[in-house]
């Protein structure tokens, strides 16, 4: 079976980097051999994602397809009073057989009880995978050791599986208490960290001049196990609109982690992923913002974020598996929105909503914008009540996913 992997820092940066005159020719090339290992993965990913979704198909329920009239529209009419009993008797019908067809897989399994097990390890400085995990250093319950990025990944990595665990009740990225396992000092100034799905591990570089401290950010570390969640729960496709929503959903819980930890609310977050993933000296904040995407970084050394804020400059492409970094900026920025309008913590109201919607079977692996906006809206309903549906509509609409007829 074919290797994935996602990796943190987005092609289009890389690429950037290598391009660029205004730097070096030790950094360019050394940009150039994270592009050259990140190239081909993505297509890769999605295989893999086709494969995972077939054996699930396969071994646990018949074939999935998404009906054109979605499921939360049939629990609506099926629900209200003011449909006849005739009505509502034949949407109660059809969703018992939609329900059906989707089957148990699709929904989170009841949780086992928590046993973290991290075990972290040194790649020592080779791209090498074939020598992957490398020399062990340490394992769950072990102390400190002298090198800071085990110590990091080790730390980081149980902040993560916690956050799952208490607030979601979702144990290791399985929720059947899977072993993580992570190499840190993969390469020699790798500009990356990624998460490889057939060794069931993450892998960190030390990074270079601009890029750095992979397994210091905690958000990250988030975003990358939470592809690892995705692939157990909705399975959201790595192409086009579902592949940016791949992206997004775990840039989405790698906020929330990061909040988590920071003790930060919504209104008060500054919504940057792997901002201490940026070196000093480098015009810019983080990789990504979710707050303002498109504003993280503008260093003539690599250009400008390229990312959009509104479906008004979505374009279809067919670079980076029809741009799943580059168009993930605008459920982003809906989340944001969300979590803001609805105040508090974000994983109160609004991370609830999402990982309802994840993991709910209310979307397939093809999903798009306006469908996962539109089960948002109604798992906020459903939770909250009608001004939180309002909301959670609202931050869509300003983001331009919307209905044509209600533009």
């Amino acid at each position: 079976m074919a290797h994935h992997r996602c990796f943190v820092v987005p092609p289009y940066l890389l690429s950037a980097i290598a391009d660029s005159s205004h730097n070096s020719d030790a950094l360019r090339e050394s940009a150039r051999r994270a592009l050259q290992h990140q190239t081909g993965y993505a297509e890769q990913r999605q295989l893999r994602l086709q494969l995972v979704e077939a054996e699930a198909n396969t071994v646990a329920h018949p074939q999935h397809t998404e009906g054109v009239v979605p499921l939360y529209l049939l629990q609506s009419i099926a629900d209200s009073p003011h449909n006849s009993a005739e009505h509502r008797e034949a949407a109660h019908h059809t969703l018992g057989t939609e329900q059906q067809h989707i089957g148990e897989s699709s929904k989170p399994k009841l949780p086992h009880k928590l046993h973290i097990h991290r075990a972290i390890y040194d790649a020592q400085h080779s791209m090498n995978e074939a020598s992957l995990p490398g020399e062990v250093c340490r394992v769950e319950g072990q102390q400190a050791v002298k090198d800071d990025s085990v110590n990091e990944a080790y730390e980081n990595t149980g902040k993560v599986l916690d956050f799952y665990a208490k607030l979601f009740h979702w144990n290791s990225y399985d929720n059947k208490n899977a072993p993580v396992k992570s190499s840190v000092h993969f390469g020699k100034h790798y500009e990356n960290a990624f998460w490889d799905s057939e060794a069931r591990q993450m892998v960190y570089g030390d990074g270079h001049d601009f890029l750095t401290n992979f397994t210091g950010a905690v958000d990250v570390i988030g975003h990358e196990l939470t592809h690892a969640v995705t692939e157990h729960t909705s399975r959201l496709a790595y192409v086009g609109q579902a592949g940016a929503l791949n992206e997004s959903v775990s840039d989405v819980f790698g906020i929330m982690i990061k909040q988590l930890v920071q003790n930060e609310k919504a209104e008060d977050a500054d919504w940057l992923i792997g901002e201490d993933c940026i070196c000093p000296g480098v015009k810019g904040v983080a990789l990504r913002s979710m707050k303002a995407p498109g504003t993280a970084y503008n260093d003539p050394r690599f250009g400008k974020d390229p990312q959009p804020a509104h479906m008004r400059d979505y374009r279809v492409t067919t670079v980076d598996n029809g741009g799943v970094h580059l168009y993930s900026g605008i459920p982003n920025k809906a989340f944001q929105l969300t979590a803001v309008g609805l105040g508090g913590y974000s994983w109160e109201k609004a991370g609830k909503i999402w990982w309802k919607t994840v993991t709910g079977g209310l979307i397939g692996p093809n999903c798009n914008f306006l469908r996962f906006a539109d089960a948002t809206v109604n798992v906020a309903e459903k939770e909250f009540g009608d001004e939180a549906a309002t909301i959670v509509r609202n931050a869509w609409k300003q983001v331009g996913v919307v209905r044509k007829e209600h533009a």
